[in-house]
């Protein structure tokens, strides 16, 4: 069947006859999570109808065009081995994906896998979302390492017949530095691209024209919050908050069935490009032309897209100017926001917002690497202090911080309930320390928002243990049979990647590293008796270097100490090989020194080590 590639249709335009027919007979095939509406369309299993599909001025992408051409009736499994005579990789037949295009999505899946195992993300969701968005970066017209040949832009978002977005990125993606353009195989909006963009083929750049990166700023953007793909419903979401119209999310999903029953690879460049049907759009592999829709019988309800999932019209118009808006202009984009140019609300919701108050947020502070116990709490509220249900806040961390929500992202948008509260998911602290803000706003108003300190700590612990129990000691002039390996804990639990110093004190009342006595040794071999920037491994283990010894014989301190405050000394005994545990010191002579009194405890009243916190 053919696509239209050259322009967009909105919802009931002329396909949509052969459209239900060709969904139709895609449900009646036992596609499994497929079932058809009323009219004819396929639908997840749980999915709402389309009657009840959201508003266009309360979507991410205000219900705008993509490519409506559903997959052929017939299966393509088993895939085919010859047609009209040609090997199977020289058919550009529908089930024919072109080869760096495949790999890029079974890649992405594969690091997804590992990433987000819970997310359950199938290659064949990718390829259909790249099938509606690009044809397949058009045909597969892609260089070795994965990046388009023709740029794939999407039209200008100017506000005629699409969103009006002003520019985000100063033309860097888009070549445009008045508008933002959708932008590659995928079609990110340059904003978006900005928070959502990952490097998918290693190379250390993240380039929305590359396939690779592509796909896999399309697997993560899916996988947010937390969502599993197998589950219909949560399927439903992901694919809704790409573009948020039922019919594209039941194209999407007639697509990626299509592929689960089978594929074949052909070469880059020989994929079926979908050609355009009727209208007065641009011709394939047209760099920088707006597609208009032409259609007189265009529903007057049909709004331009709005900003904020990933490609806010659909997909590309041609090969080389593929046009699908999307995103958002505000500083902070978000896939599930509208733009801000549109209300997110009913007029008669959102035109009263006047600000946001906090709720008793607690102050926020975590140790690296832990989650936030306290979440953030925000109402949205009238001048005269009414609590508003049904508001969209966006919760968005700013500053230099590795911290993220639970799922991954650094933007998370919440409705209000029906107390008018919007709590944020849970923060989840990365490695580095310091102060960040998380600043609530209302999306789709001009509404001061408000700000919210957190701050990570360092790991600390607040225990130390030796792992063994066997006393430590060599002849003088020797080394150490056994290295000191120790336990770090914080509250009983393993303490991983806990900062640590290790110290061959002079005393138990002096923390002065010693002059005698054991000692490590550096890179030059030379005897160093303090060593800092240690760190536990993720066990809360730390094995010091060898310990050497000089002449001086005695009982000698090794004190460690860890980020929190944890600290154990343990005992160190240099002695002649065969010779006894000696008597306590005299209080006039401290254990492998000359002149200063002991406080040491001797060794035959110790365990070995002493612990304090």
């Amino acid at each position: 069947m053919a696509a239209h590639f050259g322009r967009r249709l909105y919802k009931g335009a002329a396909t949509t006859a052969v459209a239900a027919v060709a969904v139709a007979a895609l449900s009646a095939s036992e596609a499994p999570g497929v079932t058809a509406d009323g009219q004819g369309r396929p639908t997840a299993a749980g999915a709402t109808p389309a009657p009840e599909q959201p508003a266009a001025g309360d979507t991410a992408t205000g219900n705008s065009h993509y490519y409506t051409a559903l997959p052929p009736l017939k299966s393509p499994n088993p895939a085919p081995t010859t047609a009209v005579g040609l090997p199977v990789a020289d058919t550009p037949s529908e089930a024919g994906i072109p080869a760096t295009v495949l790999a890029a999505y079974k890649k992405a899946e594969a690091e997804l896998r590992t990433a987000k195992p819970g997310c359950n993300l199938p290659w064949q969701l990718l390829a259909a979302i790249g099938k509606v968005e690009s044809g397949h970066a058009g045909g597969g017209r892609v260089t070795a390492d994965g990046t388009t040949i023709t740029p794939i832009l999407g039209p200008v978002l100017n506000g005629v017949g699409f969103a009006n977005i002003s520019d985000t990125d100063h033309g860097a993606y888009d070549n445009d530095s008045t508008y933002d353009r959708a932008v590659g195989p995928m079609q990110f909006i340059p904003s978006t691209w900005k928070w959502a963009g990952r490097d998918g083929n290693g190379d250390g750049k993240k380039d929305p024209n590359n396939v690779f990166d592509a796909a896999l700023a399309t697997g993560h953007y899916l996988c947010r919050f937390g969502w599993d793909l197998a589950d219909t419903r949560d399927l439903r979401k992901a694919i809704l908050s790409y573009n948020a119209s039922e019919d594209y999310l039941n194209t999407v999903l007639s697509w990626m069935e299509y592929y689960r029953r089978g594929t074949h690879t052909i070469p880059d460049g020989t994929g079926a490009v979908p050609s355009e049907r009727g209208g007065t759009g641009p011709t394939p592999g047209t760099p920088g032309t707006t597609p208009r829709p032409s259609s007189p019988s265009t529903p007057a309800t049909d709004t331009p897209s709005t900003p904020g999932a990933p490609n806010g019209s659909g997909g590309p118009s041609t090969p080389g100017t593929p046009g699908k808006p999307g995103g958002g202009t505000s500083p902070s984009p978000d896939p599930t926001d509208p733009a801000p140019s549109k209300p997110t609300l009913p007029p008669s919701r959102t035109d009263i917002v006047d600000h946001l108050k906090d709720v008793d947020t607690p102050q926020l502070t975590a140790r690296a690497g832990d989650a936030f116990t306290q979440r953030i709490s925000a109402r949205a509220e009238t001048k005269t202090g009414k609590s508003l249900a049904k508001v969209r806040v966006r919760f968005v961390i700013t500053g230099d911080t590795d911290t993220v929500f639970t799922g991954g992202e650094k933007i998370a948008t919440v409705v209000t309930g029906a107390s008018g509260v919007a709590v944020a998911p849970a923060l989840q602290a990365g490695e580095k320390t310091g102060t960040f803000t998380v600043r609530a706003l209302v999306v789709g108003r001009t509404v001061t928002g408000l700000d919210y300190r957190a701050t990570v700590t360092e790991r600390t612990a607040d225990a130390l243990a030796r792992t063994g129990d066997t006393p430590l000691s060599c002849a003088p002039g020797g080394e150490f049979a056994d290295q000191v390996e120790l336990k770090a804990t914080y509250e009983k639990a393993a303490a991983g990647k806990v900062a640590a110093t290790a110290t061959l004190v002079k005393s138990a009342d002096d923390a002065t590293a010693n002059t005698k006595g054991p000692y490590f040794k550096d890179a030059d071999g030379k005897p160093v008796r303090t060593l800092t920037d240690l760190r536990t491994d993720a066990k809360g283990v730390l094995k010091l270097p060898k310990l050497y010894a000089d002449d001086t014989t005695g009982t000698f301190l090794l004190r460690v100490t860890t980020a929190g405050g944890a600290t154990l000394t343990v005992e160190l005994r240099v002695a002649p090989a065969g010779t006894p545990a000696s008597p306590d010191p005299s209080p006039s002579q401290s254990p492998g020194t000359d002149t200063e009194p002991s406080t040491a405890p001797s060794p035959s009243t110790t365990t070995g080590s002493t612990a304090s916190a």
